[in-house]
């Protein structure tokens, strides 16, 4: 968006530059009601299909144990921001203890570094059950049922409540161009951590991957997220800082899945370096 009509260009003061709403992107009808590129939509199907058999176990066997360990409801649901103003019922496992949502919200919580709500897994509103599932990166995974009704799709920007938009736009008015493509169950962010990113620059990681979306989308962008997720989720990989992951983002919607095993390779190299 750097460039076109009617952009603003905000300087984060470390390095990066965000952008405002461009009114050439934002009113463009290329996605439509389907909210991501024809091809993404496509990878999701056939990444849902081809993984049926560990998901359904995978939400059979946490089901079952947040029903016996902390008893209903084993889903947690509330609306949340997908896709420009679109709102779903977002549904994930229910990690912390009953009417959470009351105790600790936008409104309930002063606003501190973060906009973003992000609670601590160390919080004594998670039950120890649900420590666990966050840990093990399995909170979101109930999702994948709206990313079959193409509600979500995988890899993308994490849906939002109203009151966290809305105390993000106070301080960056151009938030919601987060928005622009629809929302996922893992995106950018958490292969820096949501804990360990201030607000400008997870909304910087945020809008850079649907701009990469919407102006050249190739699907090994999102095959390489997802690739370096699992590996950041079993350790095999550390979580990357936020300019790091700015540039894997360019390399991999550039490159091809040769570029993109070697810079797995080189990444865990590195770190076997340390």
């Amino acid at each position: 968006m750097a460039g076109a009509a009617g952009s603003s260009q905000r300087s984060d003061g470390v390095g990066f530059k965000t952008f405002g709403a461009n009114p050439r992107v934002a009113a463009s009808p290329a996605l439509g009601e389907l909210g991501v590129p024809r091809s993404k939509r496509l990878l999701d199907l056939a990444l849902c299909t081809l993984t049926l058999p560990i998901w359904v176990a995978a939400m059979a066997v946490v089901s079952l144990a947040v029903m016996v360990c902390c008893g209903r409801p084993v889903f947690y649901a509330s609306k949340r921001r997908v896709y420009r103003n679109h709102s779903i019922r977002a549904l994930k496992f229910r990690t912390m203890v009953r009417n959470a949502e009351r105790i600790a919200n936008r409104k309930t919580i002063p606003i501190g570094a973060q906009r973003f709500l992000n609670l601590p897994q160390d919080s004594p509103l998670y039950t120890s059950l649900g420590r666990w599932i966050e840990r093990l990166f399995l909170t979101e995974l109930p999702q994948i049922l709206h990313v079959l009704t193409g509600k979500m799709t995988i890899i993308g920007n994490r849906p939002l409540p109203e009151n966290v938009i809305a105390s993000l736009k106070e301080e960056y008015p151009y938030a919601e161009d987060r928005f622009l493509v629809r929302a996922g169950m893992l995106g950018p962010v958490q292969l820096v951590g949501r804990e360990e990113i201030p607000d400008h620059l997870r909304l910087h990681l945020e809008i850079t991957y649907c701009e990469l979306c919407l102006k050249s989308y190739k699907i090994w962008l999102d095959l390489a997220l997802l690739a370096h997720f699992v590996l950041v989720a079993v350790r095999a990989l550390p979580q990357s800082p936020p300019e790091e992951v700015e540039r894997l983002m360019y390399q991999y919607a550039q490159g091809g899945l040769r570029s993109i095993l070697r810079e797995l390779g080189n990444a865990r190299a590195a770190r076997s370096e340390r």
